[in-house]
């Protein structure tokens, strides 16, 4: 008889080809998993993956992240912008650009809804521009410090444009309110004061957030990715390379706020120069609705003789050919001297206040 054969499993290996399927089948996506949209670039600035749809738990997983760091980045535009070192890549949320930057990789999360659709295309071409550099054509700067570097001038090609364009405007409409005070340019100088203000917020925010990174030298050691993942990490103290870049910036955001700054004590100078000319002319104003009151009380100080002839009674004043003079040079006389009374009341009321 021929011998059978009996299969026996090898230690490690699954026998059963069920069981073999089920345990190679991808890890269920449960329906409360949110997805984050993104553009990946590798290390040539080639475009891996356009608006692709990724995991917060698999980004959290790739990327050595938490997810409480992934919630800097996410949700609506008013959110604070953060610069996150962590030990295998560089969270940014600066402006209208987010992004992960690893040694090889860079990840653009997308801004749905984001009104920068232009400097973010400029943006796009001046990343891959700046990833395709060696780093000897780029000055010696690794691949992650080259993605900053490309999102920060972005960033700060926009605040320059955005403040040029409104310290254009309040420039001329200051210089229309000094010829002549109008409620249409007053109105719009309320709403370029409140433009300027939340743009000098977002400004600040921005700086502080260079100088948070700044004062942090651990962060600042961890930023050399590409360094430590060859095996040659930095020490706390040495980060002079990316010191100099952040330091860079920084000096260009503290210009850009403190040009804001002059313009609006500018604002403020001329708010305060209108206020003062405003209330000049409402006391003016004042005074000559004081004036025709006493006028008035004058005029009705007279009017009180007239109203008493006026009256059906004899007074045996009707046949006398003078009544009619005495009378009227009578109450003229008398209104004259109740403003003249008031009138002097009213300088020494004035120079008493002055």
């Amino acid at each position: 008889m021929p011998s059978k054969t009996v299969m026996q499993a090898t230690p490690g290996t699954i026998s059963d080809p069920a069981k073999r399927f089920q345990r190679t089948l991808p890890r269920p996506i449960t329906k409360n998993e949110i997805k984050l949209r993104c553009t990946e670039f590798d290390h040539n600035g080639n475009v891996k993956t356009t608006a692709g749809e990724f995991l917060k738990s698999d980004l959290c997983q790739q990327n050595g992240l938490h997810m409480r760091d992934l919630r800097k980045i996410e949700g609506s535009f008013n959110q604070m912008p953060v610069i996150l070192v962590r030990p295998e890549a560089i969270l940014v949320n600066v402006g209208y650009i987010r992004a992960l930057i690893k040694s090889d990789l860079v990840v653009l999360f997308d801004t749905f809804g984001s009104t920068d659709s232009y400097n973010q295309s400029i943006f796009i071409y001046d990343l891959e521009e700046k990833l395709r550099m060696s780093t000897s054509a780029a000055g010696g700067l690794p691949f992650e410090f080259r993605a900053l570097e490309a999102i920060f001038i972005s960033v700060l090609t926009s605040l320059q444009s955005e403040m040029e364009v409104l310290v254009h405007f309040v420039t001329n409409l200051l210089a229309d309110l000094e010829e002549s005070i109008d409620q249409n340019k007053l109105k719009e100088l309320l709403q370029y004061s409140k433009k300027l203000s939340q743009f000098e917020s977002k400004t600040l925010l921005i700086r502080d957030v260079f100088v948070e990174v700044l004062d942090q030298d651990e962060d600042l050691a961890n930023m050399y990715l590409t360094e430590k993942k060859l095996g040659h990490p930095r020490t706390t103290e040495s980060h002079e390379e990316i010191e100099i870049l952040l330091e860079s910036y920084l000096k260009q955001v503290e210009e850009i706020a403190n040009t804001v700054s002059i313009v609006k004590q500018q604002m403020q100078s001329t708010e305060e120069i209108v206020n003062v000319i405003l209330g000049a002319t409402r006391n003016q104003l004042l005074l000559f609705e004081l004036r025709i009151a006493m006028g008035t009380l004058g005029m009705s100080s007279g009017a009180i003789i007239a109203s008493l002839y006026g009256m059906n009674l004899h007074n045996y004043l009707e046949t006398n050919p003078h009544a009619f003079a005495i009378v009227g040079s009578t109450a003229l006389g008398i209104s004259m001297m109740v403003f003249a009374f008031c009138s002097r009341k009213l300088k020494i009321l004035a120079k008493g206040t002055t």
